[in-house]
This record gives structure tokens, sequence and C-alpha cells, in this order.
């Protein structure tokens, strides 16, 4: 179920969004059986003036394209670090539109948890959204972590002074780690298995994978 609120025009009212619904979201697993999971993108046009998301959605577990959705849109927030989801979510709000049924998990190319507030944009999509999320990005953002075993499936907790923030991940042998955290209805240990489910041949899962390739198209 959609959840709308305003969205904001200054980093202060972002900041008061964000400390608003960061209690909303579910760090205990709830997802059921997943039939679909879905990868979210989004790119610019115009020297950055338009959004241009894209969402596809692959069948589980044979991570077959089943919907594919790309629409593009004024964009709605200047880019900075830490507000990416004022930027993006709005954009993937209207490319998800597209999208019926909805999956039921997306895996969001951004961070959930590890985020200084604890609401990156896998949090905040599916607060408003009601569908399960996992952060699933390429870099670290905040938080430090021990080395990483070489072996697919390695991984060390994620840490942000005492709090356990996410994961390093090493989704391929050799590869560098991609930074796994909980966005909302499912927990570390549970987004961690997904990821590697949906991460079979290379580093990125293909539901990022197919997403970031419709909106480069």
């Amino acid at each position: 179920m959609l959840q709308q609120h305003s969205w904001p025009q200054t980093i202060e009212e972002a900041i008061a969004i964000q400390e608003q619904l960061r209690s909303q979201v579910i760090t205990a697993n709830q997802l059921g059986t997943v039939q679909y999971v879905a990868g979210v993108d989004v790119g610019y046009d115009n020297a950055n003036a338009v959004s241009r998301a894209a969402v596809t959605v692959l069948s589980f577990p044979d991570l077959q394209l089943q919907q594919q959705s790309v629409v593009r849109s004024p964009t709605a927030f200047p880019y900075v670090p830490g507000f990416l989801s004022f930027r993006e979510v709005p954009a993937v709000l209207d490319a998800l539109a597209n999208i019926s049924p909805m999956p039921d998990l997306i895996l969001c190319d951004g961070q959930g948890l590890a985020h200084p507030r604890r609401f990156g944009l896998a949090c905040h999509l599916g607060v408003v959204t009601g569908v399960a999320t996992i952060g699933v990005a390429k870099t670290r953002f905040i938080g430090e972590h021990s080395e990483v075993g070489l072996d697919r499936g390695s991984w060390q907790p994620l840490l942000d002074g005492p709090e356990t923030v996410g994961a390093a991940l090493r989704t391929q042998a050799g590869v560098k780690p991609i930074y796994v955290s909980i966005g909302h209805k499912v927990s570390l240990s549970v987004a961690i298995e997904y990821v590697l489910r949906c991460a079979l041949k290379y580093r990125l899962p293909e539901t990022t994978r197919s997403a970031d390739q419709l909106t480069s198209a």
C-alpha cells in the first residue's frame, strides 16, 4: 500500500521526513514466498533535469525477465549525499505504477540502514510502498568492516560504531565486495541470502544489472 508524503524542497525538510519515517522501517523478516524480484535504477538526461527511472521484474528463482517499465519525469531533488532517495524515489514510484502485480521483493541500487539516519533509499522505498526491500550498494557510504574472505558468500558485518548496519558481501570469488543492508521487512541474514541467489554469475545481482541496462538503453 502506497504511503504518500509531501516531497521536500530543502535539506531541513528532507531530514525531518527521514526522522519521521525511519521508525516505520521493519527490520524483522516478513518475507513470504518470493515469486518475483525487481531491480530499480535511475539515470539522468538533459543535464540531470530529467530522471529516467527503470524497473525490471524477474521471476524467482530462475531470474527471467517478466515486466519492465521506464518513465521519464522532472528530477525532484538535487544530488546531495545522504538524500538520494528524495531524488530517485519519486521517479521510481512513477515507474512502479506501470507494474502489476507488484514484486514480492525489490533490490535497490543504494543503501538501506547503512545510512547516517538509518533511512537510505531502500528503507524509504520500502516504507512508502509497503514492499520488502534490500539495499545493494557498489560502494560503502558509512561504517567499517573487517577483511572479507575471498570465497563467494563470504561476508563481514558493516559496523557504524557498535551497531551492525549491513554487510560487506563477496558475491563472486575474487571480486570486490558489495554492501548489503536492510531496506524494509527483511532481516540482514535473509537479505544476504537473496542477494546471493540473485547474483549467480556477476558481482551485481541480475535485478540491478537488468535495470541498469534499461536506463542505459
